[in-house]
């Protein structure tokens, strides 16, 4: 009997076909299509997030030791915010775009229609399993799709809870999440979706790509990439090491796409980025009528200093840093950074602790470029710094890799900055600040080449989940006979003439004019 029950348990292709069957008989029904019932659906989440955020909190805590204010402010609040623009604007979003007309279909009038695509996969993430699961969710709801959630086991207590909540507040007849690993993600995949959006690494990527190939299925790939950092000279040093550690340890510990992945500075400033404090220990020295020994300690605006002061003496007891996710991927990093060839750079940090599955964070100095730290994206708390002879080699040094899905700049240089903009190619830029236009929903979020492809964020999520269709509307008046068979010479002039929008054209045809 027990064999019996879990073999019904077992979420397998079958399963997976009756999911999207009844998924697909709601959307055909128009349920999702109705403005009133989208707007129920993104007012449920709102109360959904509203009335758990504790359980929230602790469920991030299990799967990462998440620090509360990251759960918080970068999951929870920024669904939220997600979700009360979609309310206010979708209305907005969903109305017909106007669209001029030419010549050549007069007298017409034209628009944009954008229409729900029908039943959508969301394969999530482990790193920010709330955010990355919720947020695409909400662009497809507010476009009017039927949706399958995916979440990623490796964040088991997180995925747990969203399948549960989503049940309790969401229409669970047009949105259902699905938990599981690898057996139940090839069970969907085999399914025929009309969009499947996937964010994690490109060798997952792929495989969600060649799936939906299979079946002409769109996809959306949010992968990641080595994002770069370039510190020029001539700058507010604290400031910048400060958001270069916000958006590297102080996301998720480095775990997170669009984290700081190497730093790219000139080799005479590396030395003021990564310098420790310097004692200058002074014997005897009568200094104010004092004749004893003295200690200065002369304080510079440095990563070391700054990450004492985020993190204390002793980082892997901090409670503002989170965990490696998993045994897997601690010792993934540990390879990188054990490596021969890397050891020897490290500068600050690298003490790891394998119970409590922590890693100081790190910084490395002269990397080698053929090691494997600079071959493959780090995700997790090791930052490398690699000097050049003038910061406009940089920009050559990211182009010779794969497009990144973020690189970040700190200079007050103009031209420099414009030169950045021109000749780096990366899915965003941020100019003296790391990852904060992920926070800005009027710009695009994606990758591209190897990072990615499409995008989302405010109303690029509604566009991303909507088909743009064209309808063209005309009269049974102005029916022009030139178009028509028997051909002439004298139509095939005019008809030119109308598609090359040339109204002098068009008169010299009439006229049986022809050029000069």
């Amino acid at each position: 009997m027990a064999s019996e029950v879990e073999k019904k348990a077992v979420f397998d292709i079958d399963s997976a076909k009756e999911v999207v069957q009844e998924l697909r008989a709601s959307f055909v029904a128009g349920k999702t299509k109705d403005y009133e019932w989208r707007r129920t659906q993104l007012k449920a989440m709102l109360k959904m997030m509203d009335e758990n955020e504790p359980q929230i909190v602790a469920a991030l805590r299990d799967d990462l030791s998440k620090p509360e204010l990251e759960s918080s402010i970068y999951e929870i609040a920024m669904l939220k915010n997600s979700c009360k623009l979609a309310l206010k604007k979708m209305k907005h979003w969903m109305m017909p775009e106007k669209a001029k007309t030419s010549l050549a279909t007069f007298p017409s009038s034209a628009e944009i229609v954008s229409e729900p695509l029908g039943v959508v996969l969301v394969i999530s993430a482990w790193n920010y399993p709330l955010l990355l699961s919720l947020d695409p969710v909400i662009g497809a709801i507010a476009a009017g799709n039927a949706i399958v959630l995916k979440p990623s086991e490796i964040s088991p207590a997180t995925a747990s809870l969203l399948a549960k909540l989503v049940a309790n507040y969401m229409d669970s007849s047009c949105i259902k999440v699905v938990e599981g690993a690898v057996p139940e993600t090839t069970a969907l995949l085999e399914q025929k979706w009309d969009k499947i959006m996937y964010t994690g690494n490109g060798r997952i990527g792929r495989i969600v790509m060649a799936a939906a190939a299979k079946h002409l299925t769109p996809v959306v790939l949010e992968l990641g990439g080595k994002c770069p950092v370039i510190v020029d000279s001539g700058i507010n040093l604290q400031v910048a090491t400060r958001r270069i550690i916000a958006g590297k340890w102080g996301c998720n510990n480095g775990q997170a796409c669009i984290s700081p992945d190497y730093i790219i500075t000139t080799k005479d400033y590396a030395v003021e980025l990564v310098r420790l404090p310097v004692y200058v220990y002074i014997c005897n020295l009568v200094l104010f009528n004092l004749s004893s020994q003295a200690l200065f300690i002369l304080q510079v605006d440095s990563f070391k200093c700054e990450l004492e002061r985020f993190y204390g003496k002793n980082p892997l007891e901090s409670k503002d840093l989170s965990r490696v996710v998993n045994s897997n991927h601690f010792a993934r990093l540990l390879k990188l950074l054990d490596e021969d060839k890397v050891s020897s750079k490290i500068v600050y940090g690298g003490e790891r602790d394998k119970s409590n599955l922590k890693i100081a964070p790190t910084i490395l100095l002269d990397v080698p470029q053929d090691s494997l730290i600079m071959n493959e994206e780090i995700f997790g708390p090791l930052l490398p710094i690699i000097t050049i002879d003038k910061v406009e080699d940089s920009f050559d040094l990211i182009n010779s890799g794969t497009k990144p899905l973020a690189a970040y700049m700190f200079t007050n240089n103009k031209k420099l900055k414009e030169k950045f903009v021109e000749k780096v190619s990366a899915g965003g830029l941020v100019i003296n600040d790391t990852t904060v236009h992920l926070a800005e929903p009027t710009l695009p979020f994606g990758g591209v080449g190897d990072s990615g492809m499409g995008a989302y964020h405010g109303k690029f999520s509604f566009d991303t989940f909507s088909h743009k269709k064209a309808v063209l509307y005309r009269s049974f008046a102005g029916d022009a006979p030139l178009r028509y068979p028997p051909y002439t010479n004298g139509k095939l002039r005019l008809l030119k003439a109308l598609l090359g929008g040339s109204i002098l054209g068009i008169i010299r045809a009439l006229m049986g004019w022809s050029k000069a």
